[in-house]
């Protein structure tokens, strides 16, 4: 379908009661950006979930990542969007820790940070491995290549999460009313559209897996309203140039052979049953946690309704701190600092 007849398919729709989740930050900047929520019919809602891995990584995670930014002798290597967020005390991140001397290195791989250790070999380098399907081939990769080379100097703190589990928990929630999925098109280039049908075969809920142009979004928009109005619990694929039903074998098997599901806390969502990452025992070597001793606490009470708008039972500009206490200069969470953040979308594009 040509580019302006998406458009004018997803604005032809008829009014109907439908709240919609986007699961991927991408999607949530993309949509704000091009204004696609202006074009939704009446009684539609588009709500941000769960789908930026910086911002569900919880505070007291964020405080072990500071610890060790802070230990004598350890680099600290991080993706950008990680510099800014605030651990559980306002205004303390890395970028303020670096500011007082702590060594910390923005990285664009994993790989990176195994190229770092091996020029800082006086260094502990530590990568903070967030992210979810997506990013955990690149850490697996590395933490191999650490061993291929038998690195005593580098290790991750890993923080990689798994969608489905918590799809599975939003869905699980007392009062979650969400009837269709837009469903991650970077995750489900790894896991494939096999990934997301449990959605339709066990909780009768429809989605449709996006791609990332605001048209690729407005036609999966489209595709999504119209299972919705038919009452049909089905699963399709609106990406595929990018996704196939079977998804990415080897990346899979990269991510197998490294990591086990484990337990993990997220903003929002609490402890939530095999949605982790964590190193197998043939590479605990690499694990940061163990290797430093960190022991993340509890999550402290806070202003901050990030877990709120990840779990979708709020919007942004209902956070009592949006826009004034909380902006993207001075940000009390991080759905205010992430490139993929709501929050930030929300502020930037005035929505």
């Amino acid at each position: 379908m040509p580019c302006g007849d998406v458009f004018a398919a997803l604005r032809g729709l008829p009014p109907m009661r439908a709240r919609i989740m986007e699961v991927c930050g991408t999607h949530t900047m993309s949509i704000a950006r091009a204004g696609l929520r202006q074009l939704l019919p009446e009684g539609v809602t588009l709500l941000s979930g769960p789908g930026c891995p910086v911002c569900v990584t919880p505070a007291s995670v964020i405080d072990a990542a500071l610890e060790l930014a802070s230990l004598p002798g350890v680099t600290v290597a991080t993706y950008g969007d990680m510099v800014r967020v605030p651990g559980s005390r306002r205004g303390d991140s890395l970028a303020a820790r670096r500011a007082m001397g702590a060594q910390v290195e923005v990285v664009y791989s994993a790989m990176d940070a195994v190229a770092l250790a091996q020029r800082l070999p006086q260094r502990q380098v530590v990568l903070l491995g967030v992210g979810f399907e997506t990013t955990a081939p690149g850490t697996a990769a590395a933490v191999l290549e650490a061993a291929r080379l038998a690195l005593p100097n580098f290790s991750v703190l890993s923080m990689l999460k798994r969608v489905e589990p918590a799809l599975r928990a939003l869905l699980a929630l007392d009062g979650f009313d969400v009837q269709g999925f837009l469903c991650p098109g970077h995750v489900a280039t790894i896991l494939g559209e096999d990934g997301f049908r449990f959605l339709p075969e066990e909780y009768g809920v429809p989605g449709v897996i996006a791609g990332f142009s605001p048209e690729e979004i407005a036609g999966a928009l489209v595709r999504l309203l119209r299972l919705i109005a038919d009452g049909k619990p089905a699963l399709e694929n609106a990406y595929p140039r990018g996704v196939s039903p079977g998804g990415n074998a080897l990346a899979r098997a990269a991510i197998d052979r490294v990591f086990t599901p484990a337990g993990s806390c997220w903003r929002g969502l609490g402890e939530i049953a095999g949605s982790g990452l964590a190193l197998r025992p043939a590479y605990a070597a690499f694990d940061a946690q163990a290797r430093f001793g960190l022991q993340p606490g509890a999550e402290p009470p806070t202003a901050c309704r990030c877990g709120g708008v990840m779990a979708g039972r709020l919007s942004p500009r209902q956070c009592p701190l949006f826009g004034t206490a909380c902006t993207p200069d001075d940000p009390a969470g991080p759905c205010m600092v992430s490139s993929e953040g709501a929050c930030a979308a929300f502020y930037r594009y005035g929505i």
